[in-house]
């Protein structure tokens, strides 16, 4: 399986430039109800800013949002996976970089996002598909 058939495509990624004001990041993280937005540059990604983002470099740090942007706050060491890069390589490329969203890239360009929730719900659909298996090839058990 690749992360192209479990990615949320470039539709459902929410974005922004390095010129946008936190306080409309926050706001279109709470209409969109994601954890992150993905700030891009003609068409490519430049860094991310997450909800935690927010709470530490911002409000933790007792600054004003209304004097920030993008560009303040952004992590902007942007790590990126390829659409055709299988899920588990990609858990370790997630594990060793210490993030939970990584931008996924189809032919050069931005496609979509990859979450360490959306790795979660695969696994749990996959483990449910295995205990469902298990069930059926299992005999019933005898009540004493």
């Amino acid at each position: 399986m690749t992360i192209r058939d479990i990615a949320r495509p470039r539709e459902e990624l929410v974005s922004a430039t390095k010129e946008t004001p936190v306080t409309e990041l926050a706001t279109m993280m709470r209409e969109r109800t994601v954890g992150s937005v993905v700030i891009e540059e003609r068409g490519k990604p430049i860094g991310i800013v997450t909800d935690r983002d927010l709470a530490m470099k911002i409000v933790a740090a007792g600054k004003n949002p209304r004097d920030l942007t993008a560009a303040d706050v952004m992590n902007g060491n942007t790590i990126t996976v390829d659409a055709d890069d299988g899920v588990f390589d990609v858990c370790r490329t997630m594990r060793e970089s210490g993030v939970r969203r990584v931008p996924v890239m189809d032919n050069g360009e931005l496609a979509g996002i990859l979450t360490l929730d959306d790795i979660i719900v695969l696994l749990e659909d996959e483990l449910h598909d295995l205990s469902e298996v298990i069930r059926s090839e299992s005999p019933p058990y005898a009540l004493p």
